[in-house]
């Protein structure tokens, strides 16, 4: 049995030839149930994520860049890849913005690390939040999909006691589906727990 490490994923050296299993059951399962359901003639034209980006804000960022930097170290942790620190665009008075100023942390997912954050957000990070019911099923009209997270401690990397602090996250999922359809369609046979409509 592997040693359990506080290291993020990218710390931890793979095996040759690793795939990981929601990789597996893109190829094995989700191809031909999507093939089958939009009657593709190609295996081409079946839509595929391409990557996952993760977003969280620091509201009070403004007033502390050590939040920030506390913050992309706990996503980096999250996620298991480096987060990079995001700047505020412009000057913004009201919020007392200036162009340049930390605001928040953000990651690009690809590949097996993508695959790999799929799962533990499905499987269990997502069923860690009470009253759970499901996620709505609102895409942007482009085929992707992003999802709000209210608390970041759902996932269990996060160690409350070192950062007490709550961050919202924004996950976005960026498929190559033409349409929302499809998008949905993908994410749902994935595993993502969308809202049952009582029709």
């Amino acid at each position: 049995m592997a040693k359990k490490t506080n290291k993020p994923a990218e710390a931890q050296v793979l095996p040759k030839g690793y795939v990981p299993s929601m990789k597996k059951q893109y190829k094995e399962e989700i191809v031909p149930a999507l093939m089958k359901q939009f009657s593709y003639t190609t295996v081409m034209q079946v839509p595929k994520l391409v990557k996952i980006t993760v977003n969280e804000g620091v509201g009070d960022a403004t007033q502390d860049r050590k939040m920030v930097e506390e913050a992309a170290a706990e996503l980096s942790i999250i996620v298991g890849q480096k987060a990079v620190i995001t700047s505020s665009r412009k000057d913004i008075s009201n919020f007392k913005l200036r162009k340049g100023m930390p605001i928040g942390a953000k990651v690009t997912l690809r590949n097996v690390k993508m695959y790999e954050f799929l799962e533990r957000l499905i499987r269990v990070a997502l069923p860690r939040i009470r009253d759970f019911n499901g996620i709505s099923e609102k895409m942007d009209g482009q085929g992707n999909y992003t999802l709000g997270i209210k608390e970041q401690i759902i996932f269990p990397e996060v160690d409350i006691d070192k950062n007490p602090r709550i961050h919202g996250l924004e996950i976005t999922f960026v498929t190559t589906a033409r349409t929302d359809e499809e998008a949905h369609a993908l994410l749902k046979e994935f595993g993502l727990p969308f809202k049952k409509h009582n029709n």
